[in-house]
């Protein structure tokens, strides 16, 4: 009889504060990756637009969901699209 309320108050990963109401998001796909048709290019300022918040900064991979790879090439379409002017350093 104690065995069958241990098992379940430590159902689920043996977490004292388990909330069945609580669940983890989804971990996001690599927009990049899952789609190889779209190709990122620093001279499309609509696209790179997605990858940067309101004030110009480039957004982290846990926002923009993008793998560490296309992060990198993100990075680099963004700062090539500031340097030729298409996008700003900056917005107040």
């Amino acid at each position: 009889m104690a065995d069958k309320k241990q098992n379940k108050r430590y159902n689920k990963n043996n977490d004292d504060d388990y909330n069945p109401k609580f669940r983890r998001p989804r971990k996001k796909v690599c927009a990049l990756c899952a789609n190889k048709d779209l190709e990122l290019d620093y001279k499309n300022a609509e696209q790179l637009k997605k990858f940067v918040n309101e004030k110009g900064k480039i957004l982290p991979r846990r926002a923009t969901g993008a793998c560490a790879k296309h992060q990198r090439d993100i990075t680099l379409a963004v700062k090539r699209a500031r340097h030729i002017a298409v996008l700003p350093y900056t917005q107040l």
